[in-house]
């Protein structure tokens, strides 16, 4: 099948058709040698010219695929198109399903369920923690886990699935062969030999603002569902979760603190319906026929407490609290309360955020 990708892309380079026009040549034809069977109105209608079917022929007639192979070659990619197996299977349900898709790594982890964990490019340590956390138990439970390579909750889950015999698939903003953001290269290479690399981008896309929404469908689209960690009320990760209602896909949301900027867009989709998420059980149980895998521990358990068991600890919430709050709940007096805070952050405990300081755990 991979002959009759790459095949494929050969005519989408020659034809030069709207995406549009070429995911309907697409539907309708088998195998890019179907295309001259088409009545002469289509290829009219098309914007197939004379010239483009004879050059398509003489390159569907020759032993190999010329440049195509020398650039994917070259890339240590692949393409697949929408009549390969391993197609997957929900995208071909979204309204606009990418004919080609271009690929580096563990094609075959297409053919797995999967499941998208999404949410803020800078999220709270706690945020981090969770989306790690809860990817890890998804891959544990049978789910390969689908993110956007972008920096923050994307980065954790691909980390925290990668590590587990389901693995991740990372949907790119760029071609296969280009690393966005740059900070993410190490995860980027990892991901390109242990898990997936996707793109419906050309080779050699870099990466440009509207591509990243667009992008953004086929995570959704591909996925069983959806799960937002955190987000911002403007985040482009409720673009993700819009785009994942629109395609009839179940949409999961971690609370947070009403003072977190971070847990409003979260908590904007839970009352919107989205399903409030406190354990794997919570998305496990809507997909019962979908893995053999139960899993009802929660993905970020109980952890021991402090080695450092403080009033400052016991003072502090899950929304910050400056040092003057603090010392009015503590009791203590600054110097002490810095020296706590310190230990307690080094702990990973606590953390400080937005001009104070919280829990983090």
């Amino acid at each position: 099948m991979e002959i009759l990708a790459r095949r494929w892309l050969q005519a989408q380079q020659i034809l030069a058709l709207t995406p549009a026009n070429f995911r309907h040549v697409m539907t309708i034809c088998e195998t890019p040698q179907s295309i001259f069977e088409l009545p002469k109105a289509m290829h009219e209608h098309l914007g197939i010219s004379s010239s483009q079917r004879q050059r398509l022929r003489q390159q569907l007639l020759a032993p190999d695929h010329g440049a195509v192979d020398d650039a994917l070659n070259s890339a240590n990619a692949d393409v697949l198109c929408m009549h390969d197996d391993d197609y997957p299977a929900l995208l071909k349900e979204i309204h606009d399903p990418p004919p080609l898709l271009y690929y580096r790594g563990r094609r075959e982890l297409l053919s797995q369920v999967l499941f998208a964990v999404v949410g803020s490019r800078r999220p709270s340590r706690m945020g981090r923690a969770d989306a790690q956390a809860f990817a890890g138990a998804l891959g544990q439970a049978g789910f390969t886990v689908v993110s956007g390579l972008a920096l923050g909750v994307d980065a954790a889950a691909h980390m925290g699935a990668i590590a587990t015999p389901a693995s991740t698939v990372a949907v790119l903003g760029t071609g296969v062969d280009h690393c966005y953001p740059r900070s993410n290269v190490a995860l980027y290479q990892q991901i390109g030999s242990e898990g997936l690399l996707l793109s419906e981008l050309p080779l050699g896309s870099p990466p440009l603002r509207h591509q990243f929404p667009r992008r953004n469908r086929l995570i959704s689209g591909m996925s069983l569902g959806v799960l937002v960690v955190e987000a911002a009320r403007h985040s482009g990760s409720l673009i993700t979760a819009r785009q994942a209602l629109e395609q009839n896909r179940e949409v999961f949301a971690i609370p947070g603190s009403i003072h977190n900027p971070a847990s409003r867009g979260c908590n904007a989709l839970i009352k919107q319906g989205a399903k409030l998420v406190e354990t794997l059980a919570d998305i496990v149980e809507e997909f019962s026929a979908w893995t053999s895998v139960a899993a009802a521990e929660p993905a970020a358990g109980k952890h021991p407490g402090p080695s450092l068991h403080s009033q400052v600890y016991d003072a502090l919430g899950y929304e910050p609290l400056s040092l003057d709050e603090l010392v009015q709940h503590s009791g203590l007096g600054v110097t002490e309360l810095l020296a706590d805070l310190s230990d307690l952050e080094v702990e990973g405990w606590v953390e400080q955020l937005h001009g104070g300081w919280q829990r983090c755990r």
